[in-house]
């Protein structure tokens, strides 16, 4: 017979060699599977025993598929009568396209066909189809002109082992067959034959490493839990045959649960993420299994693998995601104690190479979820390098990955001391403290100090690096950066978030309620430190996540645990300053209009200026309800204050042809725009911001004033298009750059706009 053991991108390899071990014959290793021959008995086995394979398809054909007709004849062809018991409900399951096929469900449908229409000729009957829970799964998986036909004798994916290992939603799972790779890439195997075998497992999550750790010591087969087979309702099921593996698979594991002390298994498992350490234990009951893990440090699990004969470290970095970058820089400085030992890691880059001081000596690239990743294994070593460190401010020393991050922590200390002493003497809570003050460290580094709602946070952007820097190298100095930063600056480094920005013109305005990378973090004041002088009676709610801070005398709700921006922009603190001015100033129905408001900040000040009507328009209804509490978290409420959900461009057109006029209009466009809401195909600012700035100063009352800004760096205004329309502009771009924001004086440009004929 022939067989195929599918498994995941990376796994060939380690699967054949399983198979091998197993004493499965004719092992062929190819790309996404793994083919061997042999009887149905060796197929069982495999279905049973292997930790590494998705399924095991018993190979009837391979049949003509260059159009549906060859696939239908070649499909009918095979004796389904054969596999298919009277009665039988089956279902087919098709991978691949080809020219003429290029449809997965037509796929499964014209083979249907042939197979219901093989079986009524042949009994007179016509099979039935069930989807949900079928006797029998047919796989047929196109390459080309061709198609392989087979019946899947796992019927369900064998990484599902039979018991629920996910207990926590907390902590990111990692799939059992994925933890086997890992466990398997760095021979545990053969660590756990030696006796006293010792896993220190970091960040087991919700603890399939440990199992499968455990199984291995203890024989237990990984699918002898499992109570459904695909083979179960096939009619060429060899019942007997099956039995005899379950019998002696049965026996295995009870000699190997009676002899725990004879060959004890050791699990050192480091996870401080909340809900981890229940969800390990969890696993390992769950898989009856009768072990119990020790919770420790990332040291006390490192000394302990020191300490044992025969050892492995494994860990698990693809919980990390983008936004989680803070964390990752915590696991790697806890991971650098780990060097010299035998290191099995799962990783979406090579940052733990550095963290290990190490060349890995094997490397599997894999896929986890979409993304690239790779099982990187490190040998033991004698001797190890001391790991860099950097001394802060106080004496305290911290592991890096990049020597030369002692630069950055010397500037960052420098930078916070006279950044701070100027936030004091100007009463300014949430202010920018590094700006790219050195090139190889090309991050904007932010701090905001709670006020209803005490604490501190960092937002940490960085500046996409030039193409001729190495990435990972770049991405090495991020981490650096985020174990430094927070310790300078006193942040919990829970407390940081992370945003990668790039200096190209960027996507629409908000991509998923986010604005475009470009702008990054921004955000500002006046001077007044204090809550609000007014307040709405009852307090607002404050959504998860949020904080409240004060600029200027007014309270903003922040959100750093979202995609957005953090809701307000810091580069634009003397902007809305000149704002509130400007509003007192104004004489006459005080009316202020906010063009691409965001989150409303500008609205809350000039309604503090004395506006007695306010517009805020956006497209985003979520940055509309932000700025509607903003609003009402400082006590500015009523219908006197509305907000439009609208595509500003259109809307701005719209209105020139109503009686609706404005006293002050604040108009802070995006550099680019494509979103699929706007009328337009596209916002460019240097290609449409004349047309813009025109239609703004038709929505002006005699006398009535703009402020236009946008953060385009090389932004030129179109001034003879403009005066010919009868607008004019004063630029006021230096007076509004901030003193914590003069290292990068073209984070915006801003200008008063005037309609003088």
């Amino acid at each position: 017979m022939e067989f195929v053991a599918t498994c995941p991108k990376g796994f060939e390899r380690l699967l054949a060699d399983e198979l091998i071990e197993l004493g499965t014959p004719q092992v062929r290793p190819l790309a996404g599977q793994v083919a061997f021959g042999g009887e149905l008995t060796d197929a069982y086995r495999a279905c049973l025993w292997s930790r590494l394979a998705s399924r095991v398809l018993l190979v009837l054909a391979r049949v003509d598929a260059h159009d549906a007709d060859a696939l239908y004849e070649g499909v009918h062809a095979l004796p389904w009568e054969d596999h298919l018991a009277p009665g039988a409900t089956f279902v087919v399951d098709a991978h691949g396209t080809n020219a003429q096929l290029r449809n997965t469900q037509f796929l499964a449908l014209r083979t249907k066909d042939a197979v219901v229409d093989r079986v009524s000729a042949a009994r007179g009957a016509r099979p039935l189809v069930d989807t949900a829970r079928a006797d029998v799964t047919v796989s047929v998986r196109l390459s080309g002109q061709r198609a392989t036909v087979s019946i899947d004798l796992a019927g369900e994916p064998l990484f599902r082992r039979g018991y629920d290992s996910r207990t926590d939603a907390r902590v990111v799972p990692l799939r059992p067959d994925y933890a086997a790779a890992l466990l398997a890439a760095g021979g545990w195997g053969r660590v756990a034959r030696r006796g006293d075998a010792v896993l220190a497992a970091l960040w087991a999550g919700q603890g399939s490493v440990l199992v499968e750790a455990a199984e291995t010591v203890l024989d237990h087969a990984p699918g002898l839990l499992r109570s459904r087979w695909g083979f179960a309702g096939w009619a060429g099921h060899d019942a007997p045959a099956w039995q005899r593996l379950l019998d002696e698979a049965d026996a295995r594991s009870e000699a190997g649960s009676a002899t725990t002390e004879k060959n004890p298994c050791s699990l050192l498992v480091a996870d401080a993420r909340p809900g981890a350490a229940a969800a390990c234990r969890q696993a390992l009951r769950a898989a009856g299994l009768p072990v119990e893990p020790r919770l420790v440090s990332a040291a006390e699990a490192a000394d302990g693998a020191r300490a044992a004969s025969s050892a492995l470290v494994a860990c698990d970095l693809t919980w990390v995601r983008e936004g989680a970058l803070a964390s990752e820089a915590a696991a790697l400085a806890d991971l650098s104690g780990c060097a010299g030992l035998r290191v099995a890691a799962l990783a979406r880059d090579a940052s733990v190479d550095a963290a290990l001081r190490a060349e890995p000596v094997q490397v599997s690239e894999v896929i986890v979820g979409r993304d690239a990743a790779s099982i990187r294994v490190f040998a033991a070593r004698d001797e190890v390098e001391p790991p860099a460190t950097v001394e802060l401010p106080g004496g305290e020393r911290v592991s890096v990955l990049v020597p030369a991050s002692d630069q950055f922590a010397r500037r960052l200390a420098k930078v916070a001391k006279l950044r701070a002493k100027w936030a004091r003497r100007e009463d300014v809570t949430c202010y920018r403290v590094y700006d790219a003050d050195l090139p190889d460290y090309a991050v904007a580094i932010e701090l905001f100090e709670g006020s209803e709602t005490p604490g501190r946070w960092l937002s940490v952007s960085e500046y996409a690096a030039p193409r001729d820097v190495d990435p990972e190298l770049a991405h090495r100095r991020l981490l650096d950066v985020l174990a430094i930063a927070p310790r300078v600056l006193g942040v919990a480094p829970a407390d940081v978030s992370v945003r990668v920005r790039t200096r190209s013109r960027g996507g629409s305005q908000y991509a998923d309620e986010a604005r475009a990378p470009e702008r990054g973090a921004r955000r500002g004041h006046d001077g007044r430190r204090g809550p609000s002088r007014r307040r709405e009676e009852g307090r607002v709610e404050l959504p998860a996540g949020s904080h409240l801070v004060d600029e200027g005398g007014l309270t903003f709700e922040v959100n750093f645990d979202t995609r957005h921006d953090c809701g307000i922009f810091l580069d634009h603190r003397e902007t809305r300053s000149r704002i509130r001015e400007m509003m007192k100033e104004t004489r006459g129905s005080k009316r202020f209009l906010n063009l691409f408001a965001y989150t409303g900040t500008a609205t809350v000040y000039a309604a503090d200026g004395g506006a007695r009507h306010t517009t805020t328009v956006d497209l985003s209804r979520p940055s509309l309800e932000w700025a509607r509490r903003n609003m009402a978290r400082n006590g500015f409420t009523g219908p006197e204050h509305e907000y439009v959900q609208a595509d500003v461009l259109a809307w701005v057109s719209e209105q020139r042809h109503t009686r609706n006029r404005w006293d002050l209009v604040f108009c802070d466009v995006p550099t680019f725009s494509n979103s699929a809401r706007m009328r337009k195909a596209s916002f460019d600012v240097q290609r449409d911001h004349a047309e813009l700035i025109i239609g703004v100063s038709r929505l002006l009352v005699r006398g009535g004033r703009a402020i236009f800004s946008c953060n385009l760096r090389s932004f030129k205004p179109d001034t003879d298009k403009l005066a010919r329309a009868g607008v004019a502009l004063e630029d006021i771009t230096a007076e509004t750059i901030p003193e914590d924001f003069s290292r990068s004086p073209k984070i915006h440009h801003a200008y008063v706009v005037t309609r003088v004929s």
